[in-house]
């Protein structure tokens, strides 16, 4: 791993998945989750400070990068919920099969080494009522945007330490055989389509 990935890369991905703009599309997900919450992805920590503390026993945040860790531990220190963080891949979660309420999944699958895997392994660690609550960024439905995703996807993949544009995040999730109870599709305001069209809601595990 390059002097960009290692240093420079996770500060620009953070400092992006941070916006405002971002910042306000979390807000809608993130307090829903309730129980025992699994967060794929956690890294710097940016959705720490949206869980409710009412409605959530505690967070396992799992994530591989270190670089990426790094960069939340003020947020960790300040956590409003009880958390444990473990640096494990999503595709092979280190956790007993049904023990999660709820799982975050936030800005995560565009840059997971094997989506499908991943989903299959959180789908694993969910109880039979367990839900997901996923906010995504991935292939356009339009066709002229998704052209541009495909173009533009080895730059942006370098540029932002393995992010992709090019994801189908619904038909990952229905391949790994959740059932899809709420899902939007839209275009985030201010953003370049090819890196702003998202994918919100909620699924569950059977």
């Amino acid at each position: 791993m390059g002097f960009y990935a290692r240093h420079i890369g996770p500060r620009f991905v953070s400092c992006l998945c941070g916006m405002e703009g971002i910042t306000a599309e979390r807000e809608k997900v993130v307090p829903q989750a309730s129980g025992v919450v699994l967060e794929i992805g956690i890294g710097p920590g940016l959705n720490l400070p949206l869980y409710d503390p009412a409605r959530v026993i505690r967070v396992i945040g799992v994530d591989p990068m270190a670089e990426f860790l790094n960069l939340g531990r003020e947020r960790r220190r300040h956590s409003p919920v009880p958390l444990e963080v473990i640096r494990a891949p999503a595709e092979a979660l280190p956790l007993a099969d049904g023990i999660i309420d709820t799982a975050v999944i936030t800005y995560t699958l565009c840059s997971v080494e094997d989506p499908a895997q991943a989903l299959r392994e959180v789908r694993r660690v969910l109880k039979p009522d367990g839900r997901v609550l996923f906010l995504e960024h991935g292939l356009s439905s339009d066709a002229g945007v998704a052209t541009w995703q495909h173009r533009l996807n080895p730059i942006w993949r370098r540029l932002a330490v393995g992010c992709n544009l090019t994801r189908p995040v619904q038909q990952l999730l229905d391949e790994a055989g959740f059932t899809i109870r709420r899902i939007e599709h839209y275009y985030l305001d201010g953003a370049p389509r090819p890196v702003g069209f998202l994918c919100q809601g909620v699924a569950q595990a059977a």
